[in-house]
């Protein structure tokens, strides 16, 4: 049976907790760190938590809930990015739970989720 340390795992979801300073809302799915500005329909300081347990295995981070952050683009909301502006990089993303329409000035909000590895099968 195939097996992973905690810490194989921790040590990669670690740069998320450590390194990650922004979420945005994006109207297409990043894929790279120059794709953020064309996309991008606000952002906001992020919070990730230290690796820990994933149901049913593996290891995650919870990123914490956004609330009233400002928006800075209309258009549909249908994904997010985190990144570390610090050295340019994009971190992760992925769609959100739901899209939604948002128009500059207004503020958005998203309940707090989890990034996570799978243990090996």
């Amino acid at each position: 049976m195939p097996y992973l340390n905690d810490r194989v795992y921790d040590s990669g979801l670690s740069v998320l907790d450590t390194e990650a300073t922004h979420i945005h809302i994006t109207s297409s799915e990043a894929a790279t760190w120059a794709n953020i500005a064309t996309y991008t329909l606000g952002n906001a300081a992020v919070s990730i938590g230290s690796p820990a347990a994933r149901t049913p295995n593996g290891r995650k981070v919870t990123v914490a809930a956004v609330s009233g952050a400002s928006v800075s683009g209309t258009g549909t909301a249908a994904y997010y990015a985190i990144v570390d502006t610090t050295n340019t990089r994009l971190l992760a993303a992925a769609p959100l739970s739901s899209s939604q329409a948002v128009t500059s000035g207004n503020t958005w909000s998203t309940a707090a989720f989890d990034i996570g590895i799978p243990a090996p099968t």
